[in-house]
């Protein structure tokens, strides 16, 4: 079997860039050992993600806003406050100027991106796939799969998430570290409507943050929460009763909601940094987590993999119209260095706030009222916030623009 590109990853990155690839007239072969089934089952996951403006227009322009549209919340503002202490700052742009992103579980991404990827005959999907080996040469690749196929092409793509096993063989060395926490995340229902509003509450433990979702068919109001504690501290949260874990979030969410519920089970995933300036190599590229992966602080994670992929189709549609291998070396290059300067940018930004404000000891409350109060009196810097959180800074490719 063979395609001009192997994408290693299935995921919410690795699906979407061959979709953008075949929009092209790219052919691709996508390879992930997890079943569509489970990762699209109701209640099997909790986690939500934001979606910049500039990542949905990457949607729009791959023919995916219409199917996501009805299944997106609109972030019409964004509360940050310390404890629910007064002086909270609200990030919410003028009138003309739309939302600042969409809230969608990640469930209904996966829906839309499988139905999607589907309909394109230049996408090859092979679930439940898993690798044995990975060659690289100076003509194409080669990835033989554990139940003896080989699938031959001109570039490997490393889409495979955090521990990327093809990255890792590869031998690049991401500068990384441990945040020492852990994200607690779960689906909730509740009372009161969030009216669009997402929110991000810093409390001495850790931040925690609610984002707004659509109602659920039986017209509930929900909501995605992510609480962030202390890695020593996490197995006490998880291992509470039901009855009791709503009772601690509730007393976090200082009743803003009233009454709630879980919608889903709990889950919790360990927070750490890692960054890779070199995302390039012979016939291979990384995207997304990948190559950087980020505390949730910003809600930025995905947005950065979105716009690698929107890069990537760009520098291979432009090379392979000039007649240039897909696997060619100054294609590659221009896809490291466009990709370099954005991605320790984002990262960077995401590392340092997490450090004033996501770790418990690192910023005492009164100096970080006093500096939300100073952004809130700034319209300069609250612009650069709504710019960021859109994701509309930096050299954008076509794919990412309206």
């Amino acid at each position: 079997m063979s395609a001009d590109v192997v994408i290693l990853g299935g995921g919410l990155v690795g699906m979407t860039l061959a979709i953008a690839l075949a929009r092209e007239g790219i052919a691709s072969v996508v390879v992930d050992s997890s079943d569509p089934a489970t990762q699209t089952a109701q209640g099997f996951d909790g986690r939500a993600s934001a979606i910049s403006t500039a990542s949905w227009n990457l949607y729009s322009h791959l023919g995916m806003a219409d199917d996501l549209a009805a299944r997106g919340c609109p972030i019409d503002a964004i509360a940050v406050t310390d404890g629910l202490k007064p002086g909270r700052i609200d990030f919410r742009p003028e009138a003309d100027e739309g939302s600042l992103g969409r809230m969608f579980a990640n469930r209904d991404l996966r829906l839309v991106m499988y139905a999607v990827a589907a309909r394109e005959p230049l996408i090859t999907f092979l679930p439940n796939a898993h690798v044995a080996t990975r060659e690289r040469g100076a003509h194409g690749v080669t990835v033989t799969l554990a139940d003896g196929r080989v699938l031959a092409g001109r570039l490997l793509v490393a889409a495979e998430g955090r521990q990327s096993p093809t990255r890792d063989e590869a031998g690049f060395t991401p500068a990384r570290w441990n945040y020492h926490h852990r994200a607690i995340i779960a689906g909730l229902t509740h009372e009161k409507p969030h009216n669009n509003v997402a929110w991000e509450i810093f409390y001495p433990a850790g931040p925690f943050a609610l984002l707004p979702l659509l109602d659920d068919e039986a017209g509930r109001h929900r909501s995605a929460l992510v609480w962030t504690v202390a890695e020593k501290d996490a197995a006490g949260p998880l291992a509470l009763p039901e009855a009791a874990f709503v009772g601690e979030v509730t007393r976090r969410m200082g009743g803003i909601f009233g009454a709630i519920a879980l919608a889903t089970p709990r889950s919790s995933y360990p927070l750490n940094f890692h960054h890779t300036a070199k995302v390039a190599d012979q016939r291979l590229v990384l995207v997304g987590d990948a190559a950087h992966g980020m505390h949730p602080i910003a809600g930025q994670g995905l947005n950065l993999g979105l716009r690698d992929v929107a890069a990537l189709a760009e520098v291979l549609a432009e090379g392979m119209r000039l007649g240039l291998d897909p696997g060619d070396a100054q294609v590659l290059r221009r896809y490291e260095r466009w990709r370099a300067l954005d991605g320790f940018m984002v990262s960077g930004a995401t590392d340092v706030l997490t450090r004033l404000f996501g770790i418990p000891g690192r910023l005492p409350s009164a100096v970080r009222r006093l500096g939300m109060a100073g952004v809130q009196r700034s319209p300069t810097l609250k612009r650069f916030f709504m710019d960021e959180a859109r994701g509309m800074s930096g050299k954008l490719p076509a794919l990412l623009q309206a």
